[in-house]
């Protein structure tokens, strides 16, 4: 007979399971919301029920601490768990059922302060689920937090809350820290986005890197502040994943962020560059009158689009310099009505090509950093309940928190035989200094040089 999970675990994995069906990302968000108020004061009552016996569930009597000392007996009030019976608890967006831990053989009755007289209604659920994910928060934040939801019954001691935030900080901390070095990498997509974390400042970034394997399976690798998106910025960011033992990608997938385009070529100086295409496609409809942006949008895109070569596709230097002749046809065509927009495209513009010397089935992938464009956006929703942060480490931890759970239902890619021997070609071309795949403007002067 399966042993049935205690209700904090149940929830967490009820959370998970959210992001293994394919529903809609924003109804999935909507429901992580839900079970996150539902974990906050679960957690927070199971805390409750610890402090007042002295000790942990599953915990005997007299028990041994981390640090080798013994706990007497006489600290512990007698009595054990029996069980729970749900008691429910009326939000801003509905009811939600917590399982309320019952006693046995306690001499002492146990009034719980989170469900005390009266405690029957929040006024903010936005709160409980920033309070849920938000693990940077002090002690102070998430006791108000849970006061205002809750009403004034229900705050609870500095010790309790203390515990809660401890247990999720530990959790962030050790992704931080942990070892890359089994993360092999063939796909490393970078992007930021910018929320409102110190008072009276501007919003600043959040650096993002996530990839995909050279099993194709998708892998979220890094999260980090940064007071802007600097050379500087992204340098430490990516030396600090590298540090830890992340090996050079065959492909970086980016924005065109001149701080990071700088910061990528300097750490993976042997990886490939693609510059996102839904980055430009704005950045030159930017540049269009609004009555030709429709027109000029389809062009953009059918640069990009190969059904033109039916199935024989190879993917290498021909379908690149085919797509180059293209661009230059819209240059052509665009150029005297909008010469901005056409400088625009033809800025770095051998780095809007190079998805075509990989896999057929991946293009539509990489060639684009969007892949977490949507969870950002709802990230950036929910900040808007709160106007800002409370500081740097409630907001990266929020962004973590969300990402970390929608990581887990990203899909990855398609390997066939024919991808993974263009891959392992590329892997084992960028060994070494592929001079066909970085031209320079001095590549056709080094044979007369070595002649000489």
């Amino acid at each position: 007979m399966a042993r049935t999970l205690p209700p904090v675990q149940a929830i967490r994995a009820e959370i998970d399971a959210l992001f293994t069906e394919g529903r809609d990302l924003v109804e999935v968000i909507e429901d992580v919301a839900r079970l996150g108020a539902r974990l906050i004061i679960q957690t927070a009552v199971e805390a409750e029920i610890d402090a007042f016996l002295g000790r942990a569930r599953y915990q005997r009597a007299a028990a041994i601490t981390a640090d080798g000392s013994s706990v007497e007996e006489s600290t512990m009030r007698p009595g054990y768990r029996n069980g729970h019976c749900p008691t429910t608890v009326k939000t801003t967006s509905g009811p939600i059922t917590i399982a309320r831990p019952k006693l046995r053989g306690t001499t002492e009755k146990f009034a719980s302060r989170l469900f005390g007289a009266g405690v029957t209604r929040t006024h903010a659920l936005e709160t409980l689920v920033i309070a849920s994910f938000v693990c940077g928060l002090s002690v102070r934040d998430v006791e108000g937090a849970l006061a205002d939801a809750l009403g004034p019954e229900a705050a609870l001691s500095k010790s309790t809350v203390s515990t809660i935030c401890q247990a999720i900080v530990a959790e962030y901390d050790a992704w931080c820290r942990r070892d890359l070095a089994a993360v092999e990498l063939d796909y490393l997509f970078l992007d930021a986005s910018h929320f409102k974390m110190h008072d009276g400042q501007r919003a600043e970034p959040i650096l993002a890197a996530w990839g995909i394997t050279t099993a194709g399976k998708p892998v979220f690798v890094g999260l980090a502040a940064a007071g802007s998106e600097s050379t500087d910025a992204w340098h430490d960011f990516l030396t600090d994943l590298a540090g830890r033992g992340l090996r050079p990608p065959l492909l970086i997938v980016s924005d065109g962020a001149p701080g990071l385009i700088s910061a990528a070529e300097q750490v993976f100086p042997r990886s490939l560059r693609q510059r996102c295409l839904v980055h430009r496609a704005r950045n030159v409809l930017a540049k269009v009158s609004a009555a030709d942006q429709a027109e000029v949008k389809s062009a953009y895109w059918q640069i990009f689009d190969l059904t033109d070569l039916g199935e024989d596709i190879t993917p290498g230097q021909q379908l690149v310099d085919w797509v180059q002749r293209r661009i230059d046809a819209f240059a052509d065509t665009w150029g005297r009505r909008y010469p901005a927009a056409v400088k625009c495209l033809l800025t770095d513009r051998q780095s809007l090509t190079t998805y075509l010397r990989f896999p057929l089935e991946h293009h539509k992938r990489v060639r684009h950093s969007n892949f977490i464009e949507r969870t950002f956006g709802e990230t950036r929703r929910r900040v808007k309940v709160i106007g800002r942060f409370p500081g740097e480490t409630s907001c990266v931890s929020l962004v973590w928190a969300v990402l970390d759970r929608a990581a887990r239902g990203w899909r990855g890619f398609t390997m066939t035989s024919n991808g993974l021997r263009i891959l392992q070609d590329l892997r084992r071309a960028l060994l070494h200094p592929p001079t066909q795949l970085h031209p320079t403007d001095h590549q056709t002067l080094a044979p007369a040089t070595e002649a000489a």
